[in-house]
């Protein structure tokens, strides 16, 4: 097969959706892998690395996406890309469509086979796809919330961890899934006061036992929600439905009454976020005030980590890259039913319940899951 790996266009998107290990490995099960020029660079991958590896360097993202059979990204294609997606043209990466109504209706309209990172899983209901990046998405939220709380960006000028004879700031987390309890670990370990809040008693019970006592935790509504947040100095949001969009959990009016100078960050930003004032920021500006509450709603956090970010994310995606690679995707989807899960669109159609009902489109059968 051959595999093409182009450089991500994204703002300030460094990470690169295979390694020179990767490449190394699907050369030896006799693919082809077309690496487009700089594509590694960001993440500290050369050219003269890919080559080694056995890649094809490509000067132009335009002859990467010619020739391959199946494109590997890391963030969805972007406007100068649509046009260069060809129909039956396998495209793995991470998709988020239930945020994008325009990226959905192009890839059905390039009749792209569209498998989303963030929506393969497994029997168990992880994500293991989203998992590493959702655990630096988590760990970082911490740092970022710190910078917001920064005078020079607007924050009320609370360091979290606090000094002596000062106590440490609040920090409330909205969702206690991956992400969330990530943001958690590291809330705790730079001794702030953490609240969490999720729907499920027993991963509340999970984390309070492992924190042993030292977060407060809560069930949540809308009532506890509002309560909460009112003191809080930082709001982590990390609620997330695998390939829906998140539930807008923080309203306009729950912010107006919170402290002016206090600060959110929002990890759901992908999925359209859980604030209601949310919208997509860059790495090269981003954050903004509204109702008096500094916003940092980076719609791609691990990027400000691409080396880390790249390496964990391929770590956990070649497999699937592989299996696809080695028996087609047709056959690869069949055998494996995490990877199943992850299609959203093939052959004009949705397959991703979620997607389906965010937009209002028909949802079609998977025509690679068993018949009952």
């Amino acid at each position: 097969m051959i595999i093409g790996v182009p450089k991500e266009i994204k703002t300030s998107e460094k990470r690169v959706s295979m390694t020179p290990q990767g490449v190394d490995a699907l050369v030896a099960h006799h693919h082809r892998v077309l690496v487009e020029k700089g594509a590694g660079e960001g993440s500290g991958f050369s050219d003269k690395e890919y080559l080694k590896a056995g890649a094809v360097l490509v000067d132009k993202r335009e002859g990467v996406w010619a020739e391959a059979e199946t494109v590997v990204k890391v963030k969805e294609p972007l406007e100068p890309e649509f046009t260069l997606m060809k129909p039956g043209q396998v495209l793995v990466t991470y998709l988020h469509l239930a945020a994008d109504r325009e990226l959905t209706l192009k890839l059905l309209e390039r009749r792209v086979v569209g498998i989303g990172y963030e929506t393969v899983q497994e029997k168990d209901g992880s994500l293991p796809l989203l998992r590493p990046m959702s655990e630096i998405a988590g760990r970082a939220s911490i740092l970022a919330g710190g910078m917001c709380l920064e005078a020079r960006h607007g924050g009320k000028g609370i360091l979290l961890c606090g000094a002596s004879g000062v106590p440490p700031a609040k920090i409330v987390i909205l969702g206690a899934g991956v992400a969330g309890a990530n943001a958690c670990k590291v809330a705790l370990g730079i001794g702030a006061r953490v609240s969490i809040l999720d729907i499920r008693p027993e991963r509340l019970s999970y984390l309070h036992d492992i924190t042993q006592g030292h977060i407060t935790t809560f069930i949540s509504n809308r009532m506890t929600i509002a309560e909460e947040i009112r003191d809080a100095d930082l709001v982590i949001g990390s609620v997330l439905i695998p390939g829906a969009h998140a539930p807008k959990l923080v309203t306009r009016s729950m912010l107006r009454r919170m402290r002016p100078g206090s600060a959110i960050v929002d990890i759901s930003v992908d999925q359209g976020g859980c604030f209601e004032t949310t919208r997509p920021t860059s790495h090269e500006d981003p954050t903004y005030i509204e109702e008096g509450i500094v916003h940092y709603c980076v719609a791609n956090i691990p990027g400000a980590y691409p080396r880390t970010s790249t390496l964990a994310l391929t770590n956990a995606t070649f497999p699937y890259v592989l299996q696809i690679a080695d028996k087609g995707y047709g056959k690869a989807l069949e055998e494996n039913e995490a990877l199943r899960r992850g299609l959203n669109v093939i052959n004009g159609n949705v397959i991703c319940e979620g997607v389906a009902e965010t937009f209002n489109l028909v949802r079609q059968h998977n025509p690679f899951s068993p018949r009952p």
